[in-house]
C-alpha cells in the first residue's frame, strides 16, 4: 500500500490565465487529482474530496515548466485520509524545481452507494512523516474552529 504519489507533466499554453501564467484553478485541479490517486491507492476504493484547506500559492508556474505534484498521506481517521500536497515546478533547461503551492486535502473512501468505508490506518514512521501528521492535524483543527466561529455581522454596526 503506497502512502505517496508524484504526478509529473508539462505546463501547457492551454492552462494560461490572463497574466500569462498557469491558472490557479488548474493547479487546484492537479492537486485534487494527485490527492485522489494517493487516497485511492491507499484505500483501494473510490474516494471523494471532502475538504481542501490551507492552500498556499508561493509563486506562479510558467508555461513550459515541468510540474511535479506530490501527494503524501499525513494521517488517517476511521474513514478519512488526510493528504498533504506539494506542487513544485521548474524550467526543464535549468533543472531546479521550486515549491509553488501546498495544501491539505481530505478524502473519504466510499462504497457504490456513497457510504463511507473504513480505511487502513496510516502510522507515521519517520520524523518527517510525524511532523507532517502534526502539521495536518493543526491545520484541520484551525479550520474546525473557524467553521464553528460566529458569523460576522453584515449590518455594519459593532457587536
Amino acid at each position: 500500500m503506497s502512502s505517496s504519489i508524484v504526478l509529473r507533466f508539462l505546463a501547457e499554453p492551454s492552462t494560461v490565465n490572463f497574466g500569462g501564467k498557469v491558472h490557479g484553478g488548474t493547479v487546484m485541479k492537479w492537486i485534487d487529482e494527485a490527492g485522489y490517486a494517493c487516497a485511492t491507492g491507499w484505500s483501494h476504493n473510490y474516494c471523494v474530496t471532502v475538504f481542501i484547506g490551507s492552500i498556499r500559492f508561493h509563486r506562479p508556474i510558467m508555461i513550459g515548466d515541468l510540474v511535479e505534484v506530490e501527494a503524501r498521506m499525513a494521517y488517517t481517521g476511521k474513514t478519512s485520509m488526510n493528504i498533504s500536497v506539494e506542487v513544485r515546478s521548474g524550467d526543464l533547461k535549468g533543472g531546479q524545481m521550486v515549491r509553488t503551492t501546498e495544501c491539505l486535502i481530505v478524502f473519504v473512501a466510499v462504497d457504490s452507494h456513497g457510504r463511507p468505508l473504513v480505511v487502513d490506518s496510516f502510522q507515521p514512521a519517520t520524523p518527517g512523516e510525524i511532523a507532517l501528521a502534526e502539521r495536518a492535524r493543526a491545520h484541520l483543527e484551525a479550520a474546525r474552529q473557524v467553521s464553528h466561529a460566529p458569523a460576522p455581522s453584515l449590518s455594519g454596526s459593532a457587536d
